[in-house]
């Protein structure tokens, strides 16, 4: 089967051209904290309900967002998506599985929560086997697709809380700045205190930095 995407469509023409094409349920799902060194790998999906209803106004790639813009757009999708979902896959997981399969692990878990599922299924990147539908990688799918987007929100906003959560036990790593993010500041408080239960010991500076001292 063909579909074709009408221009000047914007972000919601593959949504559009997959239900022109039989595929009523489109479920989009991203990641967010793949590159982060600690914290959580977390995933959502997301399917937009059909036509203007599903239409959220500034919706975008969560990396092209301010925080308060992440944070309002956020209360929108979880209020009028037609369903959503948000997992997190731990630290000493991601270190068992390696990145990549965490990665693809948790947008297969993503989608497999959605109720209803999806008929089709768009991922931002990376192709995910195991999926019971249809589904297609694209390249930026968080800039192109809506339901992708929606889900780089819902994934982004859910771990910058998460993050900010264990600020408050782990002060003294800045989290709530740098959300786990290989930075500077990060790298130097990481030399400074050693890694924490929740470093990725997969991640070679975390491993550089020293034994798991639990806190």
């Amino acid at each position: 089967m063909t579909v074709t995407v009408r221009p000047g469509s914007g972000i919601y023409g593959y949504e559009q051209a997959l239900r022109r094409g039989g595929f009523d349920l489109i479920g989009g799902a991203d990641e967010a904290g793949r590159g982060a060194c600690a914290g959580p790998l977390v995933a959502g999906a997301v399917i937009l309900r059909p036509g203007r209803s599903g239409r959220i106004d500034g919706l975008a790639d969560s990396k092209l967002l301010s925080p308060k813009q992440r944070d309002r757009i956020y209360e929108v999708i979880l209020s009028r998506a037609l369903a959503w979902s948000v997992v997190a896959i731990d630290p000493a997981e991601c270190d068992q599985l390696g990145m990549h399969q965490a990665n693809l692990t948790a947008l297969r878990r993503a989608l497999a929560s959605l109720s209803p599922q999806p008929d089709f299924a768009l991922t931002d990147g990376f192709s995910v086997d195991g999926l019971p539908s249809p589904s297609l990688s694209m390249w930026k799918g968080d800039r192109v697709a809506a339901c992708v987007s929606a889900a780089s929100v819902v994934a982004k906003v859910t771990r910058d809380r998460i993050m900010t959560d264990w600020h408050q036990r782990y002060p003294e790593y800045a989290l709530d700045i740098h959300k786990g993010y290989c930075t500077v500041l990060h790298q130097e408080r990481l030399e400074q205190h050693g890694p924490s239960v929740i470093h990725r010991q997969c991640f070679e500076n975390v491993r550089r930095a020293g034994k798991v001292r639990p806190k």
